[in-house]
């Protein structure tokens, strides 16, 4: 079931242009629009490797677009889009990846995962990235769940990759140090690899793009699958609110895993297209993390609410003069951890936002900062979302400002189902394109969302288990 297009919705002459709630058809539509420059393209047959491209600064350009917090390794612009073409140019003709074929991505943070992204999406195979901290067994379940037929795995990973029986011919993301003759990797590809050879696009916006595994509401991980058009979608909307928040020109620090929704969307697709630097930490330690704030003049840090929780308690000496902007993207924070992080940072903004795996990343943000010791919730409805807060108490109808229900999402950005699933598909998808969240939530009455309990045992917010604040 195909998200609908990112289109300005027509206001019904009821709608409350304060919430955005219609009382005739029980729907909250966004009161933010995209302006044409940020509105995606309708060409059906775009793809969404070629969509960045398309937005990326001029070839010449050596401003940098990925840092390594640790060894100062750097890629420009013109790095990323070489480096992408010339490996999509070698795993099309050198390995035989061909469109539609699976590939899982195995891997912790890099400045090379995004070339890999991209490179794949533009060969138009389908990407399955899966967590490092998984065990043998279950990254061989989700390589076969998935139907992979390669895999690219850091080399730490890749004995992962290549065991519990699954016989996936494996790449390294990148060269072993003092090996010159070990195991082919992605990373030399890229330097051998012709960008001029790479494949023509092959795919176009209905196609999927990458299946990320969720646990969904509960129960076993299922494959989620994203489309060309919601990651085209995912970018488009990422760009517009880097531009209306004011950090469009921001240096971000990528500690949040790009093999979830939440870090692949920002740090891997929407930053790049955004003209953004991006400062990456192969795995999340505070004190490192903040080190690299100072070090590398980090303005923005999108992060998740244990983070923000512990440097509101933290008594670290770090140097954070230069920080302005913090964002968090899975549960609430919670209003005494977001009003403890205010007190002690009144210079940074926090925003925050709500979104999960299965919504493709963020349906919620807080486009403008909150003033607020207890903030405003997890933000407002993003350009092209509607919501619903269906009541059981009510009947299954759904209600209007203050009233508590499970939200139902419909956007661009949703995803086209689970993978091999019809019947959590079902479940998740009711129809008319809507996704049920099983997250209990109120909107307030400017459509401020706030996230009240869950309904299921167990809730995926962008790519995290986590338990819903009040």
């Amino acid at each position: 079931m195909d998200a609908p297009p990112l289109v300005e919705h027509l206001k019904h002459e009821e709608e409350d242009t304060r919430s955005g709630f219609c009382p005739r058809s029980g729907i909250y539509r966004s009161l933010h629009r995209l302006g044409p420059r940020h509105r995606p393209p309708s060409d059906p047959a775009l793809d969404a490797a070629s969509f960045v491209f398309s937005l990326l600064p001029p070839h010449d350009s050596t401003r940098p677009v990925l840092l390594d917090s640790t060894t100062g390794r750097r890629l420009t612009f013109s790095d990323l889009r070489r480096s992408a073409l010339s490996l999509a140019a070698a795993l099309h003709h050198a390995v035989g990846l061909r469109p539609g074929d699976v590939v899982l991505l195995l891997s912790p943070n890099t400045v090379l995962y995004p070339v890999i992204v991209l490179a794949v999406l533009a060969v138009g195979a389908v990407l399955c990235p899966a967590s490092p901290l998984h065990t043998p067994a279950e990254v061989a379940r989700q390589a076969l769940d998935a139907g992979a037929t390669l895999a690219i795995a850091a080399p730490e990973e890749a004995h992962k990759a290549a065991g519990a029986g699954t016989g996936l011919p494996t790449l390294l993301t990148e060269r072993e140090p003092g090996d010159p003759d070990g195991p082919p990797s992605a990373e030399e590809m890229m330097e051998w690899g012709d960008p001029l050879e790479a494949p023509p696009p092959a795919r176009g916006q209905s196609d999927v793009a990458v299946v990320l595994y969720s646990s969904g509401t509960t129960g076993a991980p299922k494959g989620v699958m994203l489309t060309h058009g919601n990651l085209i979608a995912i970018v488009s909307l990422l760009r517009w609110s880097a531009e209306v928040s004011g950090s469009d020109g921001d240096v971000y620090l990528a500690f949040v895993p790009m093999y979830h929704v939440y870090g692949m969307a920002f740090f891997a697709l929407g930053l790049p297209a955004a003209g953004a630097t991006t400062v990456v930490m192969r795995r999340f330690e505070m004190g490192a993390a903040m080190e690299a704030v100072a070090r590398h003049g980090v303005t923005n840090v999108p992060a998740v609410p244990p983070v923000v929780a512990a440097l509101a308690k933290s008594s670290g000496g770090w140097d954070l003069s230069g920080l302005r902007r913090v964002a968090t993207g899975a549960a609430a924070v919670g209003a005494e951890a977001a009003s403890g992080f205010r007190r002690r940072y009144p210079w940074v903004e926090l925003r925050e936002g709500y979104g999960l795996t299965e919504s493709g990343g963020a349906a919620t943000f807080s486009v403008a900062a909150s003033r607020r010791p207890e903030g405003r919730g997890v933000g407002q409805l993003l350009p092209g979302f509607e919501a619903r807060v269906v009541a059981a108490e009510a009947g299954g109808m759904a209600v209007g400002p203050g009233g508590i229900g499970e939200l139902w999402l419909r956007g661009p950005t949703v995803m086209k189902g689970y993978l091999g699933d019809e019947a959590a598909t079902a479940e998740a998808l009711p129809g008319g394109g809507w996704l049920r969240t099983g997250d209990l939530v109120r909107f307030d009455e400017d459509g401020f969302l706030f996230v009240v309990d869950r309904i299921k045992e167990l809730i995926k917010h962008k790519g995290y288990q986590v338990t819903a604040s009040p």
